[in-house]
């Protein structure tokens, strides 16, 4: 009896509106074997680095902000950073303190916008959070009070809430009054509430068994989570537990971007290995520096100890640290913290004495990285003597995570496949909810993935079946 000839079915999902924009996905399955999973990115390129060239060094900070409607405080101030690093100045006291606020605002609202409206959906068995909302809607009000929340952080120090405009060179334009901060300290103080019944909620969702098998990728702070700076850190996979930073002027000798002929977007490597940024990897390697309340709050909710406190044993034991799907309650961990470091900056805040420093311009490359809400985002810019920018780079964490995101998306589909979830419907499921565990920012549209799978039976020549 002869085989059955190959045969090749063709998913696809048009329009899913719980990532940010548009790409389609390619499976290969053959014989029951995943062997090659590729997001394939076609939108068209966008060209910032193209455009940022000839431009004054003042300028990137506002520019870059458009980058993302999502996270521009990311963007301009790993642009500052870059800047102000090939000028040789560096902004310190009370306004790095409010760089860090803006910052904290943003992580705020991107979280809270992922966890309660993009990703809770699949955990509770909904399309979307309209569906939510009529069975919780309790949850998805207070997901958007703390997205307000974080609005509002952004608006006051950024002068408005998507691609601020009050953040320049050297600081701000203006700077708040103590009387202008207590309102924005009084909602705060009720979204502190809101962020600990958040980590609670999604502390109850049910989280399959996976485990990324990347490196993990973040900054680091000697004494604080870092956020708006630090030092490029590495938890290798596989490797003993510790961490190891190079300084930030070598990312480009470590992290390789390389064209693919799927995808508009670059990939990176890491030293020639996968690599993920964004909470899990913060989580890993600084979450031992959180705040004790953001702490407790991870323990409560079932993280345990950060894998770097917890050392070898405790960590080798934990369920949780590269578990792509605990991701979102990292995220609702890292919104509690972000709201207290808030506080925290609000009452220790004096006005400075003026709103910026000033950032003469000076022949130069600088580089520049913070820790955007979906990961690493690093700047590099070099100057001429007239401050001109001759060139620009611009690594998004995106761009960095294809490579773990598609290595997820295969070893996730095969376990589906291996337990027999064969239907169109179950293997659409899989690949959504892979893929926005990572909360890719493909670009500020709503559309997200095309499915096709490519199925093949290999047919022995000698009419044998199956090799």
């Amino acid at each position: 009896m002869s085989e059955p000839a190959p045969r090749s079915r063709t998913l696809r999902i048009p329009a899913l509106t719980r990532v940010e924009g548009e790409t389609a996905l390619h499976l290969r399955i053959q014989d029951g074997t995943v062997t090659e999973a590729r997001l394939a990115i076609y939108e068209p390129p966008r060209f910032f680095e193209a455009f940022l060239r000839g431009r004054a060094h003042t300028e990137p900070p506002d520019l870059t902000s458009r980058v993302c409607g999502i996270c521009p405080v990311a963007y301009q101030m790993s642009a500052c950073r870059a800047i102000e690093d090939a000028c040789g100045v560096t902004v310190d006291g009370q306004l790095a303190a409010l760089r860090r606020l803006l910052y904290c605002g943003e992580w705020i609202e991107s979280q809270t916008l992922h966890i309660h409206l993009l990703h809770a959906p699949d955990f509770l068995g909904h399309d979307d959070v309209i569906g939510l909302s009529r069975t919780h809607r309790e949850h998805v009000e207070r997901g958007l009070r703390l997205k307000q929340t974080g609005n509002a952080v952004v608006e006051l120090l950024g002068g408005r809430a998507i691609h601020p405009v009050n953040v320049r060179l050297g600081g701000f334009h203006r700077t708040p009054t103590r009387a202008e901060l207590r309102p924005l300290a009084e909602r705060l103080r009720t979204a502190l509430d809101d962020a600990w019944d958040t980590v609670r909620w999604v502390a109850g969702f049910d989280f399959p068994d996976a485990a990324c098998e990347a490196d993990l990728f973040a900054l680091a702070e000697p004494a604080t989570y870092a956020i708006e700076s630090g030092v490029p850190t590495v938890l290798r996979h596989g490797g003993p537990l510790v961490a190891r930073g190079f300084p930030l002027r070598d990312f480009c000798d470590h992290v390789a971007e390389e064209q693919v002929p799927y995808s508009t977007a670059l990939h990176s490597r890491l030293d020639g290995r996968r690599h993920l940024t964004g909470s899990l990897a913060r989580w890993a390697i600084s979450g031992h520096l959180l705040s004790p309340t953001a702490l407790q709050a991870a323990r409560e909710a079932g993280l345990g100890s950060p894998p770097l406190l917890a050392g070898a044993a405790g960590a080798g034991k934990a369920r949780d640290f590269r578990n792509p799907y605990r991701s979102v309650l990292v995220r609702a961990v890292e919104v509690l913290y972000a709201v207290e470091e808030s506080l925290r900056i609000i009452d220790a805040y004096e006005p400075p004495g003026r709103p910026y420093v000033e950032v003469p311009a000076r022949a130069g490359t600088g580089h520049g990285a913070t820790e955007a809400p979906r990961g690493l985002l690093y700047d590099r810019y070099a100057l001429d003597g007239s401050g001109r920018v001759t060139d620009a780079r611009l690594v998004p964490p995106t761009s960095q995570n294809q490579g773990a995101i598609e290595d997820d998306l295969r070893r996730i589909v095969q376990a589906g496949l291996d337990r027999g979830e064969d239907s169109e419907a179950g293997l659409k499921h899989l690949c959504e909810r892979a893929v926005r565990n990572h909360d890719p920012c493909i670009s500020c549209s709503a559309h997200f993935l095309d499915l096709d799978i490519d199925r093949t039976r290999h047919v022995d020549p000698g009419g044998r079946g199956p090799g």
